[in-house]
């Protein structure tokens, strides 16, 4: 019997949680049954919770670009790996290093990579291109994956070196679940399906109503020397957070997406406020320049409330 490979990854929306999900799937290939789920921040803990070891035949648990909170997640993983599931993380999450660093994670893993140096995808990559060669072989359904990773590294760092990059997360996000099949199967060239050509299409106009919305609620707020900048935006946080910033000096911009329902925080490149602990006040996290939350209740408030709340928490992280 084939062995079992379950993956958890930050998704089902995100180029980089997708991206480490299919790099697992194609080192394995065939010789193995890999399961993917995808969950976001609120959810990992109930996920991963509800995994159940498999008597009998040889099973592993690989989490990426995610990190759980709570105690009883990290009693049930210490439960699979008693049981022989062999556990491996990799993450690249401000916020997971700094429980790590801390002591708040309790789970005897196979393995690990925790590093702020790329993006979670390329981590997990070159941790399974090691493996691989280190038994003598690397599989060219791995190998040709290269270039989809390097994009989705250079995405979700915000470099956007690389031609492209930008727009293989817009599809992602377009199509959320639909998008991980297609990933198991893209060539070295990246070539879209026709669905992800659509999706392509189809967020391009997306983002221009965004903007326009966007723009209609925007408000700012002085702290100190720091801009905050707050609306309420129709999809693609990212996108409006990346072009503010860049348009603001030494700003912190947050935006509730009525599509996700979640707050996006991003800042300007002259910004040092740590995004990750902003969004830690509210239960969310992520990376110093770029992290995200819920807010309860956000769906009845407009960006002057929101405005009320961050400029509270982002005060308190610089005091």
């Amino acid at each position: 019997m084939r062995p079992l490979v379950l993956v958890v990854s930050h998704g089902p929306h995100c180029l980089d949680g997708v991206t480490a999900a299919a790099a697992v799937a194609r080192y394995y290939g065939d010789s193995a049954e890999v399961r993917a789920t995808f969950a976001s921040n609120s959810e990992i803990d109930r996920t991963l919770r509800q995994i159940a070891p498999v008597t009998g035949r040889e099973s592993e648990l690989w989490v990426t670009d995610i990190s759980w909170r709570e105690p009883e997640t990290d009693a049930h993983l210490r439960s699979l790996a008693a049981a022989g599931v062999h556990i491996y993380w990799i993450d690249h999450h401000r916020t997971a290093l700094e429980r790590v660093r801390r002591g708040l994670v309790d789970v005897p893993f196979t393995d690990s990579v925790l590093s702020e140096e790329f993006a979670a995808s390329r981590l997990t990559y070159e941790y399974l291109q090691r493996r691989a060669a280190t038994a003598g072989a690397v599989p060219s359904r791995l190998t040709s994956f290269r270039p989809v990773v390097a994009m989705a590294d250079d995405n979700d760092r915000w470099l956007h070196q690389i031609p492209g990059s930008r727009e293989l997360g817009w599809v992602v996000r377009a199509l959320g679940p639909d998008a991980y099949p297609d990933f198991l199967t893209l060539d070295e060239q990246v070539s879209y399906t026709p669905k992800m050509a659509q999706a392509r299409d189809r967020v391009g106009a997306e983002i221009a109503h965004s903007f326009a919305v966007a723009e209609r609620s925007r408000v700012e707020r002085r702290i100190g020397d720091v801009t905050l900048v707050v609306a309420v935006c129709d999809g693609h946080p990212s996108e409006i957070g990346d072009a503010w910033g860049k348009a603001t000096p030494n700003a912190v911009i947050a935006l509730y997406d009525t599509k996700s329902e979640g707050v996006s925080f991003r800042r300007s490149p002259t910004c040092s406020v740590d995004l990750s602990r902003v969004a830690e006040t509210f239960g969310g996290g992520g990376h110093a320049a770029a992290a995200g939350c819920k807010v309860p209740g956000m769906g009845e408030r407009d960006a002057d409330a929101l405005a009320t709340l961050v400029a509270d928490a982002v005060a308190r992280v610089r005091a």
